[in-house]
């Protein structure tokens, strides 16, 4: 087996060269013609064994076959972007108005250089590796797509990894890898509710039914589902964010209409808010004299790792990177993240690949200041590659 770790290394380059050139061209969505061709004409050099796209597929999946029998393995990346102006002055920044604030575009770029890396160590290779390539994750409509299109089959998939690169969780810097047992990303849905009552005027309330004041008293009780009716040990997050009612300061309106976002790190827990918020909003109206609409949008669920696949990917990662650099991630973030409805079926582990520069030039994702550090890609490529050609070794207790 050649050293992977090697070749990520001497790769980083190349990597840093694909990343760019995705970043100037960012796509929304399944609307990614141009990332996909970019992606397809570098995989059709790699030797890999088979590209499946389009035929009514979303996204793309490379297999390669290994030499030697055994499981097949998934690695997952995304490379879609947000529909926000860029403003880094990068000298490689898009101008489309679109831009990859989020990492997407290095996601990819990694992938493409453990896809070329597993090609040319397919003689080692135990059983198959399917690379998938997906788009649409920053609505989290692609993993369900993909999944729908039959991804997780032919051949059906016995376990799954993937990143993220950025800034997304403390204590773990550039030039390191973390990772995290159970849940490392929350569930993310909405959720809309319309009070309805009866409109009049302000200075005769009492013959309104107001929806205003249902929608007040709502939006507080909902406060208490976490602080009172969660138990401190489990996390939940209830976020209204709008409100809108009325036009005038002296007329009741005849419906007010709030939306929020509920974020949980357990099946149980995420069921428990959907249900309470929709008990207290339809219970308020009806005490106030009203009625009350609730609909939910449901995101990815809570992204959670497999205990076994972790424990295979925190030793590949330490046999890239020695154990010094490898940390535990403290706390989830309740961020929601797609590579969850793969979790959700396959065993699976996502980790943590630190990008940051440690200095004024880190910002937040989703800010149009968002940048990478470029040095640390060849660990992902690293980790992931070794991690394929490693992960059904039984090592010693």
């Amino acid at each position: 087996m050649q050293d992977t770790t090697k070749q990520a290394r001497a790769m980083n380059d190349q990597i840093v060269q694909w990343r760019r050139a995705l970043h100037q061209i960012p796509e929304l969505g399944f609307e990614t013609p141009r990332t996909e061709q970019f992606i397809l004409e570098r995989l059709s050099t790699f030797g890999v064994d088979e590209i499946r796209h389009g035929n009514g597929k979303r996204g793309i999946v490379a297999l390669i076959k290994g030499g030697k029998p055994g499981k097949v393995l998934g690695i997952r990346a995304d490379y879609d972007a947000l529909n926000m102006t860029e403003d880094t002055g990068l000298p490689f920044a898009s101008t489309n108005g679109n831009m990859h604030a989020c990492g997407h575009d290095a996601h990819a770029a990694i992938l493409l250089a453990t896809t070329k890396i597993l090609a040319e160590n397919k003689k080692d290779l135990q059983g198959t590796v399917k690379l998938l390539f997906q788009p649409s994750e920053e609505n989290g409509k692609g993993a369900p797509a993909m999944i729908e299109d039959g991804v997780l089959d032919a051949p059906a998939l016995d376990g799954i990894i993937g990143l993220h690169t950025g800034n997304l969780w403390k204590g773990v810097t550039a030039g390191e890898a973390g990772y995290r047992f159970g849940a490392i990303m929350a569930a993310a849905d909405w959720f809309t509710v319309t009070f309805n009552g009866k409109g009049g005027h302000g200075a005769t309330p009492h013959l309104t039914v107001d929806p205003v004041t249902m929608a007040c008293q709502a939006v507080s009780a909902m406060q208490l589902i976490v602080s009172r009716e969660t138990s401190p040990l489990e996390s939940g997050v209830v976020t209204v964010g709008t409100i809108q009612g009325g036009t005038m300061p002296n007329i009741i309106a005849p419906s007010c209409t709030i939306a929020g976002t509920l974020r949980s790190l357990s099946p149980e827990t995420r069921k428990k808010l959907g249900e309470r918020v929709r008990e207290i909003c339809e219970g308020t109206a009806k005490t106030l004299g009203g009625t009350a609409d609730v609909s939910f949008t449901y995101g990815p669920p809570p992204l959670i790792n497999d205990k076994a696949m972790t424990e295979k990917l925190k030793a590949a990662m330490e046999d890239v990177l020695g154990a010094d650099k490898v940390r535990e991630v403290a706390e989830p973030t309740m961020g929601g993240e797609d590579m969850a409805f793969f979790q959700e079926r396959v065993p699976g582990s996502f980790f943590f690949l630190p990008a940051t520069f440690g200095d004024g030039r880190d910002y937040p994702h989703h800010h149009p200041k968002f940048d990478l550090n470029e040095e640390v890609f060849w660990i992902g490529a690293a980790v992931m590659a070794h991690f394929a050609l490693t992960w059904q070794e039984v090592r010693p207790a």
